[in-house]
């Protein structure tokens, strides 16, 4: 069975940013621009953007946008 969407576009945003495809302080796109490249329901990129902020991939938030964050842990084992 394939995993959520929300847990696939997670997988998918975090691969970008632990390859550094996505570096510290790049700007994701928005949720409207998400919707567009990856074909998923607008209410699937809030739940994916939950995820990063918990283990602190990304900051920020509605009206300022969600950047990478510029933690050096990011990607590490603790």
């Amino acid at each position: 069975m394939a995993p959520p969407k929300w847990v696939a576009l997670a997988d998918e945003i975090r691969r970008q940013i632990t390859a550094g495809e996505l570096q510290p302080g790049d700007k994701l796109p928005s949720t409207s621009q998400l919707h567009a490249i990856y074909k998923v329901s607008t209410i699937v990129i809030p739940n994916a953007m939950s995820t990063f902020n918990a283990e602190e991939f990304v900051e920020g938030g509605p009206s300022v946008g969600v950047y990478v964050t510029n933690d050096p842990t990011i990607g590490s084992e603790s």
